[in-house]
């Protein structure tokens, strides 16, 4: 499979300065898959551990951090012999690790040579509950879901995919009609890697979906394995009300509409357990929208997002028949998805926020970039109206503004319309 992040992993390995490597990302994402892949084609060896799979080994640092030991020991479990020249330590689920966390300071202290990079599917929950976590002495990276520029590079449209990374509108716009085609399927399929690589080989929906329902399942489960109990139900909550969230005209999360009467306090916890383990993203409101954006933070306004569009339709049931073909069946969703698509691009570059005045004008996004505020307005459909977005320019003299829809490119005096296929990439230039 195509994975972006494998070129980020290969300047880990070149840096002068490499620190043991902590790949987070919520399960499913593709992590143990890329590190082996990375290590296939990077490394002579690789000596992988799978911490989850083994109670003997979650004790591998408990006796002390005496490096030589600890590699013999890997050695003997993985019958591999470790040259830390041309050898890739791989430690997975590393969370299950009694101090595998804090093994990694010891390795970067007394045993720099060695290539190492972890992995956890809940390393968020973990890093939370670690006292001891070795700041400053190991790397980091993040694997999300596909991106639609990814997902277009798995199904053999690499050509495409080339054409929308270089911002070629020419050829772009001869191609919209396949393009927005190709966004349909990407919306129901999503980025999780199994249910991609499903599609890749069988063009089953009916097929795909079961992967994601069993995802789902996966998820479920966790909660119940590692939530403390006492936020279980509330996590269940939050997580199953995540498209009707989304799907209000104000997309500003409403503790109430969980629960009625409910508040901050009574959901916090779970929210930020599901935050911790990749599941879920805030993208919170800004009073002010200036440089730095991180400045002018409202924490009490916030929009959630899931992971991944794929797996959020297939939590409101939304068949491939809706989604596929153009009706008014979804209206009330339609910005719900297209805006959970919006957000899943841009996360990979930038830090999102929105805005929003009395006046009841709302910016769906902001990002920061080149020292200037870019606002971003979503359309679901072909709608060309820009009101909120004009009023934002009108009010902070914006020198740039971008809607997304479903029409080609084109730019006008005050604003850029960019292909919701091509937002992704848009920012690259």
């Amino acid at each position: 499979m195509e994975r972006h992040l494998i070129t980020e992993l290969t300047n880990w390995k070149k840096s002068p300065n490499r620190k043991p490597l902590l790949l987070k990302g919520a399960r499913q994402v593709g992590k143990t898959w890329l590190i082996k892949e990375f290590g296939r084609v990077a490394f002579k060896n690789v000596a992988y551990i799978n911490f989850e799979n083994s109670e003997r080994l979650k004790m591998l640092f408990l006796l002390d951090f005496d490096i030589p030991r600890i590699i013999t020991e890997i050695e003997i479990e993985t019958k591999c012999k470790i040259n830390p020249a041309d050898t890739l330590l791989i430690f997975d689920e590393i969370q299950e690790s009694t101090k595998g966390l804090t093994a990694l300071k010891y390795f970067y202290e007394n045993a720099p040579e060695y290539y190492i990079v972890a992995a956890g599917s809940l390393l968020g929950v973990a890093l939370q509950k670690q006292n001891s976590f070795p700041v400053g002495k190991v790397d980091f990276l993040e694997l999300y879901p596909m991106s639609f520029i990814e997902f277009l590079e798995n199904i053999d449209e690499k050509l495409l995919a080339k054409q929308l990374i270089d911002n070629n509108w020419s050829v772009i716009s001869g191609f919209h009609e396949k393009l927005i085609s190709l966004l349909r399927i990407y919306y129901y399929v999503g980025g999780m890697p199994e249910v991609v690589a499903d599609y890749v080989l069988n063009k089953d929906f009916l097929s795909l979906r079961k992967i994601q329902e069993k995802i789902l399942v996966g998820y479920q489960n966790d909660f119940a394995k590692y939530a403390p109990n006492e936020i279980v139900p509330k996590i269940r909550m939050v997580w199953n009300a995540l498209i009707s969230q989304l799907s209000k005209e104000n997309k500003k999360f409403i503790y109430g509409q969980i629960k009625k009467g409910s508040r901050a306090k009574d959901f916090e916890m779970a929210i930020n357990w599901l935050q911790d383990a990749g599941l879920v993203n805030k993208v919170n409101r800004v009073n002010n929208p200036k440089i730095p954006l991180k400045s002018y933070i409202d924490y009490d306004a916030f929009k959630l997002f899931s992971l991944d569009v794929g797996l959020l339709n297939a939590s409101g049931g939304i068949g491939a028949s809706v989604l596929l073909e153009k009706n008014n069946i979804l209206t009330e969703f339609k910005g719900a998805m297209t805006e959970q698509f919006v957000w899943q691009q841009l996360r990979l570059q930038y830090d999102l926020f929105y805005w929003s005045s009395e006046a009841e004008a709302e910016v769906d996004f902001l990002l920061q970039k080149d020292n200037q505020v870019v606002p971003v307005e979503v359309k679901a459909e072909e709608n060309l109206k820009a009101k909120s977005l004009k009023v934002f320019v009108d009010k902070y003299s914006n020198t740039e503004a971008i809607r997304c829809s479903t029409s080609k490119y084109r730019s006008e005096n005050w604003l850029t319309n960019i292909p919701l296929y091509a937002i992704g990439t848009y920012f690259n230039h």
